[in-house]
Protein backbone atom coordinates (compact mmCIF):
# COMPACT_ATOMS: atom_id res chain seq x y z
CA UNK A 1 0.00 0.00 0.00
CA UNK A 2 2.69 2.43 0.62
CA UNK A 3 4.18 2.20 -2.89
CA UNK A 4 1.02 3.69 -4.86
CA UNK A 5 0.90 6.64 -1.87
CA UNK A 6 4.60 7.35 -2.63
CA UNK A 7 3.94 7.22 -6.03
CA UNK A 8 0.99 9.67 -5.97
CA UNK A 9 3.35 12.01 -3.45
CA UNK A 10 5.82 11.99 -6.24
CA UNK A 11 3.27 12.08 -9.05
CA UNK A 12 2.10 15.74 -7.03
CA UNK A 13 5.17 17.13 -6.48
CA UNK A 14 6.20 16.98 -9.56
CA UNK A 15 2.64 18.46 -11.08
CA UNK A 16 3.35 21.11 -9.00
CA UNK A 17 7.11 21.73 -9.91
CA UNK A 18 5.80 21.89 -13.32
CA UNK A 19 3.03 24.36 -12.75
CA UNK A 20 5.66 26.76 -10.46
CA UNK A 21 7.69 26.03 -13.92
CA UNK A 22 4.34 27.51 -16.45
CA UNK A 23 3.94 30.09 -14.13
CA UNK A 24 7.90 31.32 -14.18
CA UNK A 25 7.53 31.06 -17.95
CA UNK A 26 4.31 32.65 -18.63
CA UNK A 27 6.10 35.87 -16.31
CA UNK A 28 8.76 35.96 -18.12
CA UNK A 29 6.78 35.94 -21.33
CA UNK A 30 4.94 38.77 -20.47
CA UNK A 31 7.84 40.76 -19.51
CA UNK A 32 9.71 40.37 -22.45
CA UNK A 33 6.33 40.68 -24.59
CA UNK A 34 6.30 44.04 -23.06
CA UNK A 35 9.71 45.31 -22.88
CA UNK A 36 9.79 44.95 -26.59
CA UNK A 37 6.80 46.32 -27.09
CA UNK A 38 8.18 49.46 -25.62
CA UNK A 39 11.32 49.19 -27.42
CA UNK A 40 8.88 49.10 -30.73
CA UNK A 41 6.94 52.29 -29.98
CA UNK A 42 10.24 54.44 -28.60
CA UNK A 43 11.87 53.33 -31.99
CA UNK A 44 9.14 53.88 -34.15
CA UNK A 45 8.56 57.19 -32.54
CA UNK A 46 12.16 58.00 -32.87
CA UNK A 47 12.28 57.37 -36.42
CA UNK A 48 9.17 59.30 -37.04
CA UNK A 49 10.86 62.40 -35.26
CA UNK A 50 14.67 62.39 -37.16
CA UNK A 51 12.98 61.71 -40.21
CA UNK A 52 9.72 64.11 -40.20
CA UNK A 53 11.40 67.29 -41.34
CA UNK A 54 13.82 65.62 -44.29
CA UNK A 55 10.69 63.93 -45.41
CA UNK A 56 8.18 66.92 -45.58
CA UNK A 57 11.35 68.85 -46.99
CA UNK A 58 12.09 66.26 -49.77
CA UNK A 59 8.26 65.65 -50.81
CA UNK A 60 7.80 68.82 -51.22
CA UNK A 61 10.99 69.31 -53.57
CA UNK A 62 9.65 65.92 -55.08
CA UNK A 63 6.08 67.34 -55.79
CA UNK A 64 7.51 70.45 -57.14
CA UNK A 65 10.16 68.47 -59.61
CA UNK A 66 7.06 66.18 -60.91
CA UNK A 67 4.57 69.79 -61.04
CA UNK A 68 7.37 71.35 -63.52
CA UNK A 69 7.73 68.43 -65.95
CA UNK A 70 7.13 68.67 -69.01
CA UNK A 71 7.00 64.98 -69.23
CA UNK A 72 6.80 61.55 -67.70
CA UNK A 73 7.79 58.20 -69.18
CA UNK A 74 6.66 54.94 -67.98
CA UNK A 75 9.59 52.19 -68.80
CA UNK A 76 9.12 48.23 -69.25
CA UNK A 77 12.35 46.91 -66.86
CA UNK A 78 14.60 46.16 -70.14
CA UNK A 79 14.22 49.93 -70.86
CA UNK A 80 15.87 50.56 -67.25
CA UNK A 81 19.29 49.99 -67.80
CA UNK A 82 22.93 51.82 -67.31
CA UNK A 83 22.57 53.71 -70.77
CA UNK A 84 19.38 55.63 -69.67
CA UNK A 85 20.78 56.22 -65.86
CA UNK A 86 23.96 57.60 -67.67
CA UNK A 87 21.65 60.00 -70.08
CA UNK A 88 20.47 61.10 -66.44
CA UNK A 89 23.17 61.64 -64.54
CA UNK A 90 24.64 63.79 -67.54
CA UNK A 91 21.49 66.00 -68.11
CA UNK A 92 21.17 67.06 -64.10
CA UNK A 93 24.97 67.81 -64.57
CA UNK A 94 24.58 69.75 -67.63
CA UNK A 95 21.63 71.65 -66.12
CA UNK A 96 24.23 72.36 -63.47
CA UNK A 97 25.97 74.03 -65.49
CA UNK A 98 23.72 75.45 -67.59
CA UNK A 99 22.27 77.47 -64.12
CA UNK A 100 26.34 78.17 -62.95
CA UNK A 101 26.71 79.55 -66.23
CA UNK A 102 23.47 82.35 -65.64
CA UNK A 103 25.26 83.97 -63.20
CA UNK A 104 28.46 84.51 -65.62
CA UNK A 105 26.04 86.29 -67.92
CA UNK A 106 22.61 87.86 -68.79
CA UNK A 107 20.05 85.01 -68.62
CA UNK A 108 18.06 86.57 -71.27
CA UNK A 109 21.00 86.45 -73.89
CA UNK A 110 21.22 82.52 -73.12
CA UNK A 111 19.99 80.24 -75.95
CA UNK A 112 17.30 77.72 -74.93
CA UNK A 113 17.83 74.32 -75.69
CA UNK A 114 15.11 72.00 -75.88
CA UNK A 115 17.21 69.32 -74.55
CA UNK A 116 17.69 70.74 -71.32
CA UNK A 117 15.04 72.69 -71.25
CA UNK A 118 12.65 69.46 -71.28
CA UNK A 119 11.62 68.19 -67.55
CA UNK A 120 11.63 64.72 -67.76
CA UNK A 121 10.65 62.07 -64.76
CA UNK A 122 10.68 58.38 -65.28
CA UNK A 123 8.33 55.70 -63.88
CA UNK A 124 9.33 52.20 -63.48
CA UNK A 125 7.22 49.76 -61.77
CA UNK A 126 6.89 51.34 -58.08
CA UNK A 127 10.13 53.63 -58.43
CA UNK A 128 9.53 57.41 -59.98
CA UNK A 129 13.41 58.98 -60.97
CA UNK A 130 13.18 62.61 -61.21
CA UNK A 131 15.91 65.11 -61.68
CA UNK A 132 16.57 67.42 -59.07
CA UNK A 133 18.42 71.06 -58.34
CA UNK A 134 21.90 70.77 -58.11
CA UNK A 135 22.99 67.82 -59.65
CA UNK A 136 21.11 65.28 -57.95
CA UNK A 137 19.36 62.34 -58.77
CA UNK A 138 15.94 61.75 -56.84
CA UNK A 139 14.19 58.19 -56.70
CA UNK A 140 10.90 58.40 -54.65
CA UNK A 141 9.78 54.62 -54.06
CA UNK A 142 5.80 53.79 -54.06
CA UNK A 143 5.17 51.20 -51.45
CA UNK A 144 1.59 49.53 -51.53
CA UNK A 145 -0.47 46.63 -49.91
CA UNK A 146 -2.98 44.52 -51.46
CA UNK A 147 -3.08 47.34 -54.04
CA UNK A 148 -3.85 49.89 -51.65
CA UNK A 149 -0.79 52.76 -51.31
CA UNK A 150 1.42 52.88 -48.30
CA UNK A 151 4.21 54.49 -47.40
CA UNK A 152 6.54 56.77 -49.91
CA UNK A 153 10.23 56.41 -49.19
CA UNK A 154 12.69 58.73 -50.91
CA UNK A 155 16.87 58.44 -51.80
CA UNK A 156 18.75 61.35 -53.42
CA UNK A 157 22.06 60.59 -55.56
CA UNK A 158 24.29 63.09 -55.92
CA UNK A 159 28.02 62.98 -57.21
CA UNK A 160 30.73 65.71 -58.13
CA UNK A 161 31.12 65.11 -61.62
CA UNK A 162 29.33 63.38 -64.48
CA UNK A 163 32.54 60.78 -64.16
CA UNK A 164 32.59 60.55 -60.41
CA UNK A 165 30.75 58.12 -58.31
CA UNK A 166 27.34 58.62 -57.14
CA UNK A 167 26.63 59.21 -53.01
CA UNK A 168 23.86 58.80 -51.20
CA UNK A 169 23.05 62.46 -49.51
CA UNK A 170 19.42 62.00 -48.39
CA UNK A 171 16.87 59.39 -47.64
CA UNK A 172 13.90 58.68 -45.77
CA UNK A 173 14.28 54.49 -45.77
CA UNK A 174 13.77 53.32 -42.26
CA UNK A 175 16.66 53.11 -40.39
CA UNK A 176 16.69 49.59 -39.85
CA UNK A 177 17.10 48.61 -43.73
CA UNK A 178 20.70 48.91 -44.66
CA UNK A 179 20.39 51.03 -47.49
CA UNK A 180 24.05 52.51 -45.97
CA UNK A 181 25.36 48.71 -46.73
CA UNK A 182 23.99 48.52 -50.14
CA UNK A 183 25.64 51.98 -51.16
CA UNK A 184 28.75 50.38 -49.91
CA UNK A 185 28.57 46.76 -52.08
CA UNK A 186 26.36 48.35 -55.05
CA UNK A 187 26.27 51.68 -55.93
CA UNK A 188 29.57 52.49 -57.27
CA UNK A 189 29.67 48.76 -59.47
CA UNK A 190 25.98 48.38 -60.26
CA UNK A 191 23.70 51.82 -59.53
CA UNK A 192 20.52 50.36 -61.39
CA UNK A 193 20.82 47.00 -58.81
CA UNK A 194 21.58 49.53 -55.90
CA UNK A 195 18.19 51.90 -56.84
CA UNK A 196 16.16 48.31 -57.55
CA UNK A 197 17.07 47.12 -54.03
CA UNK A 198 16.33 49.72 -52.00
CA UNK A 199 12.61 49.64 -53.68
CA UNK A 200 12.39 45.89 -53.34
CA UNK A 201 13.42 45.76 -49.11
CA UNK A 202 10.89 48.95 -48.91
CA UNK A 203 8.52 46.95 -50.89
CA UNK A 204 8.96 43.46 -48.82
CA UNK A 205 9.02 45.25 -45.18
CA UNK A 206 5.88 46.87 -46.15
CA UNK A 207 4.39 43.97 -47.04
CA UNK A 208 5.48 41.97 -44.24
CA UNK A 209 4.10 44.55 -41.91
CA UNK A 210 1.12 44.56 -43.10
CA UNK A 211 0.45 40.77 -43.22
CA UNK A 212 1.25 40.88 -39.66
CA UNK A 213 -0.76 43.90 -38.93
CA UNK A 214 -4.02 42.62 -40.65
CA UNK A 215 -3.37 39.04 -38.75
CA UNK A 216 -3.71 41.33 -35.35
CA UNK A 217 -6.73 42.83 -36.73
CA UNK A 218 -8.83 40.04 -37.83
CA UNK A 219 -7.51 37.56 -35.56
CA UNK A 220 -5.89 39.30 -32.65
CA UNK A 221 -8.09 37.46 -29.93
CA UNK A 222 -6.54 34.09 -31.08
CA UNK A 223 -3.19 35.25 -31.03
CA UNK A 224 -0.96 35.92 -28.52
CA UNK A 225 3.11 36.44 -27.50
CA UNK A 226 3.38 38.13 -31.39
CA UNK A 227 7.23 38.82 -31.38
CA UNK A 228 9.16 40.09 -34.72
CA UNK A 229 12.50 41.97 -35.84
CA UNK A 230 11.80 45.44 -36.77
CA UNK A 231 12.16 44.63 -40.54
CA UNK A 232 9.81 41.46 -40.08
CA UNK A 233 11.88 38.85 -41.22
CA UNK A 234 11.51 37.15 -37.70
CA UNK A 235 7.72 37.05 -36.99
CA UNK A 236 6.53 34.00 -33.92
CA UNK A 237 3.58 33.80 -32.40
CA UNK A 238 1.09 31.29 -30.37
CA UNK A 239 -2.38 30.15 -30.81
CA UNK A 240 -3.84 29.53 -27.54
CA UNK A 241 -7.46 29.33 -28.16
CA UNK A 242 -7.81 26.26 -29.38
CA UNK A 243 -7.45 22.91 -27.11
CA UNK A 244 -3.74 22.97 -27.53
CA UNK A 245 -1.43 26.01 -28.14
CA UNK A 246 0.16 26.18 -31.42
CA UNK A 247 3.05 28.41 -31.75
CA UNK A 248 4.56 29.56 -35.24
CA UNK A 249 8.11 30.22 -36.19
CA UNK A 250 8.61 32.26 -39.36
CA UNK A 251 12.21 33.30 -41.07
CA UNK A 252 12.66 35.00 -43.69
CA UNK A 253 15.89 34.11 -46.54
CA UNK A 254 16.70 37.60 -47.07
CA UNK A 255 15.15 41.37 -46.66
CA UNK A 256 13.20 40.99 -50.23
CA UNK A 257 11.02 37.79 -49.36
CA UNK A 258 7.50 37.94 -48.93
CA UNK A 259 7.13 34.61 -48.37
CA UNK A 260 9.10 33.06 -45.36
CA UNK A 261 11.97 30.19 -46.04
CA UNK A 262 12.11 28.74 -43.19
CA UNK A 263 8.65 27.52 -40.97
CA UNK A 264 7.92 25.73 -37.53
CA UNK A 265 4.41 25.03 -36.60
CA UNK A 266 4.05 23.29 -33.24
CA UNK A 267 1.33 22.14 -31.49
CA UNK A 268 1.66 21.38 -27.93
CA UNK A 269 -1.28 19.65 -25.19
CA UNK A 270 -3.00 22.25 -22.82
CA UNK A 271 -1.24 21.94 -19.68
CA UNK A 272 -0.38 17.72 -20.06
CA UNK A 273 0.82 17.92 -16.64
CA UNK A 274 -2.45 17.99 -15.48
CA UNK A 275 -3.61 14.60 -17.10
CA UNK A 276 -1.05 13.04 -14.50
CA UNK A 277 -3.27 13.55 -11.86
CA UNK A 278 -5.09 10.85 -13.56
CA UNK A 279 -4.92 7.22 -13.05
CA UNK A 280 -1.39 5.81 -13.28
CA UNK A 281 -2.37 3.72 -15.91
CA UNK A 282 -2.79 6.80 -18.00
CA UNK A 283 0.39 8.11 -17.00
CA UNK A 284 2.95 7.19 -20.03
CA UNK A 285 -0.13 8.41 -22.10
CA UNK A 286 0.13 12.36 -20.47
CA UNK A 287 4.44 12.33 -20.71
CA UNK A 288 4.02 11.00 -24.40
CA UNK A 289 0.95 13.87 -25.41
CA UNK A 290 3.39 16.41 -23.81
CA UNK A 291 5.39 15.92 -26.52
CA UNK A 292 4.92 18.77 -29.26
CA UNK A 293 3.66 17.55 -32.87
CA UNK A 294 4.52 19.39 -36.48
CA UNK A 295 1.46 20.70 -38.37
CA UNK A 296 2.86 19.77 -41.78
CA UNK A 297 -0.14 21.36 -43.61
CA UNK A 298 -0.07 24.46 -41.31
CA UNK A 299 3.94 25.14 -42.88
CA UNK A 300 2.87 24.24 -46.45
CA UNK A 301 0.06 26.74 -46.26
CA UNK A 302 2.32 29.17 -44.87
CA UNK A 303 4.94 28.46 -47.60
CA UNK A 304 2.65 29.39 -50.26
CA UNK A 305 0.31 32.02 -49.46
CA UNK A 306 0.39 35.46 -47.94
CA UNK A 307 0.43 35.41 -43.97
CA UNK A 308 -3.76 36.62 -42.92
CA UNK A 309 -4.51 33.84 -46.25
CA UNK A 310 -2.70 31.13 -44.46
CA UNK A 311 -3.76 31.91 -41.15
CA UNK A 312 -7.13 31.61 -42.36
CA UNK A 313 -6.49 28.09 -43.86
CA UNK A 314 -4.94 26.65 -40.66
CA UNK A 315 -7.46 28.13 -38.46
CA UNK A 316 -10.19 26.20 -40.19
CA UNK A 317 -8.39 22.42 -40.52
CA UNK A 318 -6.77 23.26 -36.87
CA UNK A 319 -9.79 21.38 -34.86
CA UNK A 320 -10.15 18.55 -37.29
CA UNK A 321 -6.25 18.07 -37.68
CA UNK A 322 -5.94 18.63 -33.21
CA UNK A 323 -8.60 15.67 -33.10
CA UNK A 324 -6.79 13.23 -34.88
CA UNK A 325 -3.38 13.90 -32.94
CA UNK A 326 -4.62 14.12 -29.76
CA UNK A 327 -8.02 11.94 -29.71
CA UNK A 328 -10.14 12.11 -26.39
CA UNK A 329 -9.02 10.23 -23.74
CA UNK A 330 -5.58 9.94 -25.13
CA UNK A 331 -6.75 6.58 -27.04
Amino acid sequence: MEHPKRRSHALTGEVNFAQEDDKRLETTRARLSNVLKRHQALTERLQRDSDKMMFERLIKEFDAARASQTDEISLEDEQWNDGLLATIREKVHMEADRKASLHEANEASMPTDPLLDAKITYRIGNKVICCLEDARIGIQYETSFAGEPCEIYHCVLESKSFLEKMTVIQHTVPFFLPIREAENDLLSSNAIKFIDYVGAICQAYVDRREQVRLIKELYGNQIKDLFHSLPYNMIDFVLDDFDCKVTVSLRYADLISILPSRIRVLAWPLHPSKKVLGTEKKGSIAAAQSIPSRLSYAEDALRTMSLPEAYAEIVLNLPRVLQQMFPPGGT
